[in-house]
C-alpha cells in the first residue's frame, strides 16, 4: 500500500507514505504459517530475516540513549489531530500516537512483524488471516487493546475513515472474535495475495473513546492511542509537541529496541518555504531533508556549516520513487485527447530545468515505477506479451512498437523542433494556432491553469509556461494555502497539479485506487488524472492477483508502459540519496537502513556534541 503524495518541494517530494507495500505470498509460504498455528512474523517473499528469537534490528544501535528534543519544520497549517478521516489537514507526526497490529522495518520488503498481534496466522488457500493480540498491549489510557477494538477499528476506517481505507478494505469480507485475543479476517476470495499484509497494518484505536463522538469530525483534542508517543502541547494550525510514553507497554519488544529516542519531538509550521530555510539556518529548528537543489547547492555556504555546527549529509537509500509529474486533469475536455497531452510533453524542456534550476542534480523519471525491478524498458517481454495482445486496439499501438522516452531537448532552450512536434499533434487533435493564439474550431483558446502549493516551485513552471505560450496555449499559475490545495485536489477541482505517485517494491491494492475507474469520481482517492480505461482496470486486477514474485513484476512492467503511452502525466524528476542538514547534536546507527531516511526512528541525542554545540556561538551569517 502506498499513498500518493502532496508536492513539498522543486527536488523530491518530501511526504509521509500512508502506509508500505509488501510482497505477495507464495502458496507454500502461507501453507507453512498455516500450519505453525501461528508466527511472530509474515513473510511474504522467501523467509523473514529476523527470526524469533531476535534482539533487534540490525540498523538500530540498541543502547542508543534516550533524552532530549528535537524541533522540525512542517509546512502549511494543521487544524486535525486525527489522521484516519477525509476532512481537514492532519498534525504533522499525528502518526507517532498510534500502533498497528503488525509492522514492517527498513531493512525488507517482503516481511512484516507482530507489533499488537504476537503472532500471526495465514490460512493455506490465503482466503483468511488471524492475529493473536498481545496481553500486555494498552491504550495511553491504561486500557487493554482488545480483538473487539480491533473489529471496532476495522469496521468504523471502512465506513467513516478516508475513503482509501474502503479500497484497501474491499475484498475483505468478515472480521470476527474467533478467541479471547485473536480476530480474524475472511476474505473474499484467495486471489488477492496481500491482504494477510494489508490487514497487519490496520491502525487499532480505542474503541471507548469514541463512544460519545463522531469519528469523522475534525478535532484538536489529542486522541487516545498505544504509540510510543503522545500529544503534550499544541498551538492550533502553528506548532505541536509530542512526548514519549515512558511506561509505553511495546518498548521493549525486540522489533522497537533503539528506537524513538527523542524525549520530545516539535514540529513548528512555516507557510513560506524560504523562511523556513533561513529559520534553520539561525537553528529554529534541527533538522531539514533538503528537496529544493538550489539550497543544497548554494544556500549551505555559511559560518556554521563550515565550522561543523551544522552537517551535511547525502544518505544513499534503495527506496523506490515512484512517478513525479505535472498531472492532467482528463476530467477537464482540454486534456481528453491523448494527442494533447503528447504535446504538451514535447513543451516542457527538462535539459534545460535541469542544467540551469537543479544544477544536475537529478535524473529524469521515465516510469511510474522509476528506481525499481518494476519499471518498463525497451519493448515488452515475451511475458509482457501475453497480457497485452489482448487489449490491442484498447492500449496505445506505441505500447507494442517502441521503448517509451520522455521528449528530449538539446539543453540550450532553443525547443524550436520540439515546438513543431507539438503544434502538429494538436493541430490533428483540432487545435491550430492562428493570430499567436491556440484555438479549436469554435475559436475557443487553448487555456488552463496550473495549481500549486508552494511558492518555490514557480521557478520550475515559469519556463515551462513560456513554452507554452509559444505554442499559443494560455496557461497561469494559482498558488492556494494548504488548506485550500488539499481541499482542491480531493475534490479534482484543477487543470492541472504537481503530485508524487508513491510506489513500493510490491505494488498492489493501492493500485486501484490510482488507476481504476471506480475510482475517478470518488473524492479524496488517490485517481488524481480521473483515469477511466477498462484496459487498465484489468491490468490492475492482474497485478493483484498476480500468484508470485515473476508474475507481479511482469503485470506491473505492462501497467506501467500502458500509464506512460497515454501520456497523463509530464514526468519529473527524481533521486536515490537523502540530503540532510542537522545541527551537530545527533548521532545515527552506523549501520544504515535500505528503505526510508530514519530520523525520527532511530537518531539520537549524542550529550557530548549537543554539549559542545550549546557551548559554541552559533554564527550563521557572514
Amino acid at each position: 500500500m502506498t499513498g500518493r503524495m502532496r508536492w513539498l518541494g522543486t527536488g523530491m517530494a518530501a511526504a509521509v507514505m500512508m502506509a508500505a507495500a509488501f510482497l505477495p505470498a507464495s502458496p507454500a509460504a502461507a501453507q507453512d504459517q498455516g500450519k505453525t498455528g501461528g508466527s511472530h512474523a509474515l513473510a511474504l517473499h522467501g523467509k523473514p530475516k529476523y527470526g524469533p528469537d531476535f534482539q533487534h534490528l540490525d540498523y538500530v544501535n540498541p543502547d542508543a540513549p534516550k533524552g532530549g528534543e528535537v524541533k522540525m519544520m512542517a509546512f502549511g497549517s494543521f487544524d486535525n489531530l486525527n489522521p484516519f478521516i477525509l476532512r481537514g489537514q492532519a498534525a504533522a507526526g499525528s502518526g507517532l500516537v498510534f500502533q498497528t497490529l503488525t509492522t514492517g522495518n527498513g531493512d525488507e520488503t517482503g516481511t512484516e512483524y507482530g507489533l499488537i498481534a504476537e503472532s500471526i496466522e495465514v490460512a493455506p488457500d490465503r482466503s483468511w488471516v488471524a492475529f493473536t493480540l498481545r496481553q500486555e498491549a494498552r491504550f495511553h489510557d491504561g486500557q487493554p487493546i482488545t480483538a473487539d477494538d480491533v473489529i471496532w477499528s476495522f469496521d468504523t476506517l471502512k465506513e467513516k475513515g478516508h475513503p482509501i481505507y474502503r479500497t484497501y478494505y474491499a475484498d475483505v469480507t468478515k472480521a470476527e472474535k474467533t478467541g479471547e485475543r485473536m480476530v480474524k479476517f475472511s476474505f473474499r476470495n484467495s486471489n488477492n495475495p496481500e491482504l494477510p499484509v494489508i490487514m497487519g497494518q490496520l491502525p487499532v484505536l480505542p474503541k471507548h473513546a469514541f463512544a460519545n463522538r463522531d469519528f469523522a469530525t475534525t478535532t484538536l483534542e489529542p486522541l487516545i492511542g498505544s504509540g510510543p508517543y503522545k500529544v503534550a502541547d499544541m498551538q492550533p494550525g502553528r506548532a505541536i509537541t509530542y512526548e514519549r510514553v515512558k511506561d509505553w507497554w511495546a518498548k521493549d519488544l525486540p522489533i522497537n529496541r533503539g528506537r524513538y529516542n527523542f524525549d520530545r519531538i516539535r514540529y513548528d509550521y512555516y507557510r513560506d518555504l524560504d523562511v523556513a530555510f533561513e529559520a534553520f539556518k539561525a537553528g529554529a529548528y534541527d533538522f531539514r531533508q533538503e528537496n529544493i537543489s538550489k539550497n543544497w547547492t548554494t544556500g549551505y555556504n555559511v559560518p556554521a556549516v563550515q565550522n561543523g555546527q551544522i552537517m551535511k549529509e547525502e544518505l544513499k537509500n534503495e527506496d523506490p520513487q515512484g512517478m513525479q509529474a505535472f498531472v492532467f486533469n482528463i476530467r477537464r475536455p482540454i486534456f481528453q485527447d491523448r494527442r494533447v497531452r503528447e504535446a504538451l510533453n514535447y513543451l516542457f524542456d527538462y535539459e534545460w530545468t535541469q542544467t540551469n534550476l537543479f544544477y544536475g542534480l537529478y535524473q529524469r523519471t521515465k516510469s511510474y515505477f522509476a528506481n525499481t525491478e518494476l519499471a518498463s524498458s525497451g519493448l515488452p517481454s515475451p511475458e509482457e506479451l501475453k497480457l497485452l495482445e489482448p487489449l490491442r486496439g484498447q492500449i496505445p499501438d506505441e505500447v507494442f512498437t517502441k521503448p517509451f522516452e520522455p521528449p528530449k531537448t538539446d539543453g540550450s532552450g532553443n525547443i524550436r523542433n520540439n515546438l513543431r512536434t507539438a503544434l502538429g499533434l494538436l493541430k490533428e487533435a483540432g487545435w491550430e494556432l492562428k493570430n499567436g493564439k491556440l484555438v479549436n474550431a469554435q475559436g475557443q483558446p487553448f487555456r488552463f491553469e496550473i495549481l500549486l502549493v508552494q511558492a518555490d516551485l514557480e521557478r520550475v513552471v515559469q519556463p515551462f509556461l513560456r513554452n507554452l505560450e509559444r505554442a499559443g496555449i494560455e496557461a497561469q499559475i494559482r498558488v492556494v494555502d494548504s488548506a485550500q490545495y488539499q481541499n482542491r485536489s480531493d475534490n479534482f477541482d484543477y487543470d492541472m497539479i504537481t503530485e508524487r505517485f508513491l510506489q513500493s517494491l510490491s505494488p498492489g491494492n493501492e493500485q486501484r485506487d490510482y488507476w481504476e475507474s471506480s475510482r475517478a469520481d470518488l473524492p479524496g482517492s488517490q485517481n488524481a488524472i480521473g483515469i477511466k480505461n477498462p484496459a487498465i482496470d484489468k491490468l490492475v486486477e492482474t497485478l493483484i492477483a498476480a500468484p508470485d514474485r515473476e508474475a507481479l513484476i511482469t503485470a506491473t512492467r505492462a501497467l506501467d508502459r500502458v500509464l506512460l503511452w497515454n501520456w497523463y502525466v509530464i514526468p519529473h524528476w527524481y533521486d536515490n540519496v537523502y540530503r540532510v542538514a542537522y545541527w551537530n547534536r545527533f548521532s545515527h546507527p552506523a549501520v544504515a537502513q535500505k528503505y526510508g531516511l530514519g530520523f525520527l526512528d532511530n537518531w539520537w541525542v549524542d550529550a557530548d556534541k549537543n554539549a559542545k554545540l550549546a557551548n559554541s556561538p552559533r554564527r550563521t551569517g557572514p
